[in-house]
């Protein structure tokens, strides 16, 4: 059985849990195989892919502490040959949320993916719940494109505060990191509106209460508050127990996302 992991490299320890994962899925006689690839085409103009951190000699260094077989990380000419000019796109999940937000950026992720599933030939892949649409999207990609892969997703690993590992905590200034912790705070604060409430709540008022929550952070900008279907993302009016939250707030000029199932 061969797993692949794939990653945008800057290894932490939410990668190290998906590459553990991974070995456990393919068992002792299995190949993990660990992508790192900084992928060009889902990064928007303006957005970080010129400072998104690099750090290929450690990363290679933890992938061999966990037993990788193999770790995969080709060039940007590798993938995309001089007058590349087909991409996959995925029309439905990827409109809303991230895909409303950053227009191109669903396109890059699915067309990476499509050629990663055709280089490698997995079994299955493991992805993070922190990017819980880009999870449902590539699952969607898969089954329409009939790939014979498995998709599996992991739990997000956090921070001793709440905060969602990710490779971009590392632009945070000192005051930044303190007020990042506000993403999961807005969780928290949606699920206990939503336990302690009788009957579900209307989206647009938890939404206009978790603003203010956020506001109350100077360096935090919101981006959006959803609510919406966990297997469909179609957008939920009320909000309940089941119901699953995802948000994207800025920290300076670090975007950050996270989400839960409330």
């Amino acid at each position: 059985m061969i797993v692949l992991v794939p990653t945008m490299g800057c290894l932490h320890e939410g990668h190290l849990s998906l590459i553990r994962r991974a070995r456990k899925l393919a068992g002792a006689q299995g190949k993990v195989i660990v992508t790192i690839f900084v992928n060009k085409t889902q990064f928007g103009p303006g957005e970080d892919f010129g400072n998104y951190p690099r750090t290929l000699k450690r990363d290679m260094a933890l992938c061999r502490e966990l037993g990788s077989d193999v770790v995969f990380a080709p060039s940007d000419k590798a993938i995309y040959t001089a007058g590349h000019s087909t991409f996959v796109v995925e029309s439905r999940l990827a409109k809303r949320m991230e895909g409303a937000s950053r227009l191109t950026h669903f396109r890059g992720v699915t067309t990476v993916m499509a050629k990663l599933f055709n280089l490698v030939q997995p079994d299955a892949a493991v992805f993070g719940a922190k990017d819980w649409q880009q999870a449902a999207v590539i699952r969607q990609m898969t089954g329409d494109l009939n790939f014979p892969v498995r998709i599996v997703l992991a739990p997000t690993v956090r921070e001793s505060d709440g905060l969602a590992m990710s490779s971009r905590n590392n632009h945070l200034c000192a005051a930044e990191r303190e007020q990042a912790t506000v993403l999961h705070a807005a969780i928290r604060a949606a699920r206990a509106a939503v336990k302690n409430a009788p009957a579900p709540l209307p989206a647009g008022m938890l939404r206009r209460k978790l603003t203010r929550l956020i506001d109350k952070q100077r360096l935090a900008k919101l981006d959006y508050i959803e609510f919406f279907d966990p297997t469909t993302l179609e957008p939920a009016k009320r909000v309940s127990r089941g119901t699953h939250m995802a948000l994207a707030v800025f920290l300076g000029k670090t975007r950050l996302i996270d989400n839960g199932r409330l």
